[in-house]
């Protein structure tokens, strides 16, 4: 973990580790009402109480999101799970297979149900996913409540992948920043929605459609959705301030160029996600990479980008910070 002052000097956070002491202390901010950004395997989330209607509009505050965009409600098992939503046969086979994992699970919401529709959005669904990361597992069984936790960044920016992120990203709008190092997927979950009529990919992630596909059979595209009805919908997200160009063989005057796999001759990338075109290592690297060439330049050239296994969710969230 980086020295507190570090991270408190540049972001005015209070950052602390993920000794038993300080999960306690995050544990109790929670139960206040407070805002705490905890590490998980796919990005850092912005915690908060997800049964208090007043902490769940604190991180709309504090992200500046539409609070018509619904937050993913994190839970420590499936017992805790199955208390807020309701389980098809399929739905508690994708739970018991993939969690903890980086798979959303969107589902009815059963009613009552204790979550606040704020963080709902007043739908009649709701997002779950049980994180797989023992710090803050152990933070929501100490809160003994689902935890509302969208990705620790201003909304539409990137997300965050390391504390220093969220401190430089959030400062004081978050009153503790667990330091869990740097997250290992480095992309949002996948997430999907069990129905009826087959199985609805609403946005892919960290865990790949083909391993999905083995329980559900082929997904359906988002267009079997209607509406916002699920996190990272919106067409303009996960974005940059410098404009994107993407599919780049090489860059333009003036542009920096974030490659993939080995570096062809005469191309110079600035940064690459991976020289080993490791579409994993690519995934983890694509937030921290992109902030990096952010803080320097106006504009950013990819280099094309498979879009097979993981590749499909890192080419969204391209797209998406590009507004295409």
């Amino acid at each position: 973990m980086k020295e507190d002052s570090e991270l408190d000097s540049r972001g005015a956070a209070t950052v602390i580790g993920t000794r038993d002491d300080d999960l306690a202390r995050a544990a109790s901010v929670i139960l206040s009402g407070g805002l705490v950004a905890a590490p998980t395997e796919t990005v850092y989330g912005l915690a908060a109480d997800a049964t208090n209607g007043a902490a769940v509009a604190a991180i709309y505050t504090a992200k500046g999101r539409p609070s018509f965009n619904p937050l993913i409600c994190h839970v420590s098992d499936l017992a805790m799970a199955e208390s807020l939503a309701h389980f098809s046969p399929l739905a508690r086979r994708l739970a018991e297979q993939f969690w903890p994992g980086p798979l959303t699970l969107v589902l009815p919401r059963k009613e009552p149900c204790p979550v606040s529709e704020l963080a709902t959005a007043g739908l009649p669904s709701i997002a779950l996913r049980q994180p797989k990361h023992e710090a803050t597992l152990r933070l929501i069984r100490l809160v003994g409540r689902p935890l509302a936790a969208p990705s620790a960044n201003p909304s539409e920016q990137l997300s965050p992948t390391t504390a220093a992120h969220v401190a430089a990203g959030l400062g004081a709008r978050v009153d503790l920043i667990i330091d869990g190092g740097a997250c290992e997927a480095g992309l949002e979950s996948t997430i999907i929605a069990p129905g009826e009529g087959g199985a609805v990919m609403l946005r892919p992630g960290a865990q790949p459609r083909a391993e999905i596909e083995l329980f559900t059979g082929p997904l359906l595209s988002p267009e079997a959705s209607k509406g916002i009805v699920a996190p990272g919908m919106l067409r303009r997200h996960y974005a940059p301030r410098a404009r994107l160009r993407l599919d780049a063989e090489s860059p333009a005057e003036g542009e920096a160029y974030l490659g993939f796999g080995a570096p062809r001759a005469g191309v110079s990338p600035s940064l690459n996600l991976s020289i080993r075109g490791d579409l994993a290592e690519a995934a983890s690297n694509l937030f921290a990479m992109l902030r990096a060439l952010d803080e320097s330049h106006v504009a950013i050239a990819v280099a094309p980008i498979p879009d097979t296994g993981l590749g499909e969710a890192i080419n969204d969230r391209l797209r998406r910070g590009a507004a295409l």
